[in-house]
């Protein structure tokens, strides 16, 4: 007689059957992970707006556009990277146009009255360092919303611009007055090719980028950026000075900014404190929430941020040498923004469910 595994081994009980479990493959287990990842659907639509273009136009894939490209969307990434800490953390800020323009603008007045470049670029990052902690101590000890002081900022450092350059334009150039050697380096920042081929505005986006990446992920100071962002209260009970971490999101942030305006007189050099800058905290905030960052706090990578800055580069690639008129590349961009906004509080909505 055979045994029944589920037979009675007892008054009123039952011996369950033995079931034998299996694990997913490594494999399967990967490409879950990779298709799970919130990076992936913005890869995805990356990869499609590329597959469209090449079809669409003969040089979207050619090694120039590509470049060029990359060469356009390198001073938005450097700040959309700075732009991610502020998010998780829970924060914005609206004053990274300004102080694109007045770090920018400040360290060219000072290689034109003969700084060294060093010193001069110092200077102008220092800059954007102090317009960060202000900020950040606006938003913390100040209990004010992050919005309305930096957008208080915002007006405040594009006075102060105004002010210093008394709004007339400012050029780099040996006739102002600037040392021929020091311009040279200093237009090498902006207007080189590493190797004779890579733009170095992209050379400092990936250099940066790297490092971003690594500050985030794989140090305690990214943990705590996360928790504050997650849940300050919860960061609180665990022993994280939330303010610290807040205040020192909007100095990388203005750091950022500055690196990115000095770098954009470099290539130009000539540039006008109402006009530099003007606007393109608008970009640097949609950049990274179509990357996948949250509004909300506690959401978004660095590789998620490239991603989105990609597809904003892209975008106004692609409808340029689609021969779209700027007024309607306007609303396109626009539109992206609203979707990518939408997607963003949709998904909060499901995961708070």
């Amino acid at each position: 007689m055979t045994e029944n595994p589920t037979a009675a081994s007892g008054p009123g009980e039952t011996r369950p059957s033995p079931q034998k479990t299996w694990s997913d493959p490594p494999r399967v287990s990967l490409i879950r992970r990779l298709l799970s990842a919130k990076e992936t659907g913005v890869f995805l639509a990356l990869v499609v707006m590329c597959v469209f273009l090449s079809m669409s136009t003969e040089s979207f894939l050619s090694t120039t556009n590509l470049l060029n490209v990359g060469r356009q969307v390198s001073l938005l990434g450097i700040m959309a990277i700075g732009m991610t800490f502020v998010l998780i953390s829970g924060e914005i800020d609206l004053s990274v146009g300004s102080t694109y323009a007045l770090a920018g603008l400040s360290t060219g007045m000072l290689i034109v009255l003969g700084w060294g470049l060093v010193p001069a670029l110092a200077m102008g990052l220092a800059c954007g360092a102090a317009i960060g902690l202000i900020n950040g101590l606006l938003s913390t000890y100040g209990r004010l919303p992050s919005l309305i002081a930096t957008l208080g900022m915002l007006s405040i450092v594009r006075g102060s611009a105004l002010l210093l350059t008394d709004g007339r334009p400012v050029t780099v150039n040996v006739r102002n007055g600037a040392d021929p050697a020091i311009l040279d380096r200093f237009e090498y920042m902006g207007q080189g090719y590493l190797f004779g081929i890579i733009p170095m505005q992209l050379v400092f986006f990936i250099v940066l980028a790297i490092l971003g990446w690594l500050l985030l992920s794989r140090t305690a100071f990214g943990f705590r950026v996360f928790a504050v962002g997650g849940s300050e209260k919860a960061a609180r009970v665990s022993g994280i000075h939330v303010p610290t971490v807040k205040i020192w999101s909007f100095v990388i942030m203005g750091i950022l900014a500055a690196a990115a305006g000095i770098l954009s007189l470099a290539f130009l050099p000539s540039g006008q404190a109402g006009r530099t800058g003007l606007g393109l905290e608008l970009d640097v905030i949609a950049a990274v929430v179509v990357g996948g960052a949250s509004l909300a706090g506690g959401l978004g990578t660095i590789l998620g941020t490239v991603f989105g800055v990609l597809i904003i580069g892209v975008l106004r690639n692609g409808l340029v040498l689609l021969g779209v008129s700027p007024f309607t590349q306007e609303v396109m961009i626009g539109l992206v923004i609203i979707v990518a906004v939408a997607i963003d509080k949709w998904s909060s909505t499901r995961r708070s469910t």
